[in-house]
């Protein structure tokens, strides 16, 4: 049944599980074959041939299988205990002790009956029934207690093979036996918990890396949703306005505003699902177009400051794409803030840096955005961070804002044949 569980557990886990499976199934297995050794040799032929009755002799390996029974699922919870997942109950490790002492003497009676002399394999079946019990008992206390009590059941146990008739050289093979098999459990065990403690951590780690970046993930796309409606929804807002005034006055170019509204709210559908989708770049040409085109219908005078017929066309996509978005968001700042009438595009490539400039007037210092504050200057912040560009937003000194984005350029490329032509 504890198989079967793990292996349920373990097809639902990654590597962790079948590290798990495998020390567990380990620890299992070393108390199992203690119990099988110690079982073997309490029925060897020198305790057959003795005067020992049968019952004892099927009590201690009765008490044997008990034990066993008792020490697997007590490992499975001394581990988790040493793992931090659930406490454990110290009192269960009372029957476990009990059974190992009830077996322990078994062994012990064994041997007066045989004779230590004529019983040398009761050295190592003494060692094999202390073992089990050990193995939990080692995860449970701490280090020290555990070196305590391994010197303490080793002298214990070499003092019964003195009461069963054993020689002083005997007694001590046996207290160096126990003593020497107690060290090694306890290492094997604590270092087998220590590892999958060590995965253990590993794996939280990890799950604490995937959640932040699901974090992460989530705020660059509630970004991009933001600056994807942001300006459109600006657009619509004010279209809408001028239809109802254009209709109050009885206008028929109410019609054309509202057919624009509709165009621009199914284009802002379009992008929603491509921003979802993923696919979706931003190109800086069109967005310079596109701003200076919403500008110009909401009465504002908007004018592009570049020779360049097709500007940024000579710049790096990334580079394109977040000056694309530079210009989409301060042309969404340009109709939510103030009153202004002209606002200026500038694009300049000075050797190894780009500087796009967005300037316009008419607002007031108390509607003016503070640097460093808003959704959308942080995002852009974020997004020019990656260049390891800078950007500055702030108002100007004759009651305008300013908004100034600098991105370095990457090396151009040399030929390589040109390279080899240089250093000849």
């Amino acid at each position: 049944m504890w198989v079967g569980t793990q292996v349920g557990k373990w097809k639902r886990r990654d590597g962790f599980g079948k590290i798990d499976l495998y020390t567990r199934g380990s620890l299992h297995s070393l108390i199992w074959a203690m119990i099988l050794c110690e079982g073997m040799l309490s029925v060897t032929r020198p305790v057959r041939h003795s005067d020992a009755p049968a019952t004892l002799i099927g009590a201690t390996v009765l008490a044997a299988i008990a034990q066993g029974v008792c020490a697997a699922p007590l490992v499975s919870r001394a581990l988790d205990a040493y793992l931090g997942r659930r406490p454990i109950d110290r009192r269960l490790l009372v029957p476990a002790a009990a059974l190992m002492v009830l077996n322990t003497t078994g062994l012990l009676a064994l041997g007066g009956y045989a004779g230590t002399g004529g019983f040398p394999e009761l050295q190592l079946a003494l060692g094999a029934s202390v073992l089990p019990f050990l193995t939990s008992f080692v995860l449970v206390v701490p280090v020290w207690l555990s070196g305590v009590c391994f010197a303490a059941l080793a002298g214990a146990v070499s003092g019964g093979t003195l009461l069963a008739g054993a020689s002083g050289t005997f007694a001590l093979g046996t207290f160096l036996g126990v003593g020497f098999g107690s060290t090694l459990i306890a290492t094997t065990s604590r270092l087998s918990a220590w590892t999958l403690g060590v995965m253990l951590k590993l794996r939280e780690a990890q799950d604490v890396e995937t959640r932040l970046a699901v974090a992460e993930e989530r705020l660059r796309f509630g970004r991009d949703m933001h600056d994807v409606l942001g300006r459109n929804l600006a657009v619509i807002a004010l279209k809408s306005e001028l239809a109802v005034e254009l209709a109050q006055r009885g206008k028929a170019a109410a019609v054309d505003q509202m057919t624009e509204v509709q165009r621009i709210a199914r284009a802002s559908q379009q992008e929603v699902r491509d921003v979802v989708r993923g696919y979706r770049e931003v190109d800086l040409r069109t967005e310079i177009a596109g701003a200076q085109g919403v500008l110009e219908a909401a009465g504002i005078g908007c004018a592009v400051e570049d020779g360049d017929p097709h500007p940024g066309e000579h710049l790096p996509a990334p580079v394109r794409s977040a000056l694309g978005w530079v210009v989409r968001e301060a042309a969404t700042n340009v109709l939510r803030h103030g009153d202004p009438r002209r606002c200026s595009i500038r694009l300049r490539a000075d050797g190894d840096t780009v500087r796009l400039v967005v300037e316009n007037d008419g607002v007031p210092p108390d509607t003016a955005v503070p640097p460093g504050h808003g959704s959308g200057l942080a995002g852009l912040r974020e997004r020019l961070g990656a260049l390891d560009g800078l950007l500055e937003a702030g108002p100007t000194g004759d009651g305008g804002f300013r908004l100034t984005a600098t991105v370095p350029l990457p090396p151009p490329r040399e030929d390589a044949a040109s390279l080899v032509e240089e250093r000849r």
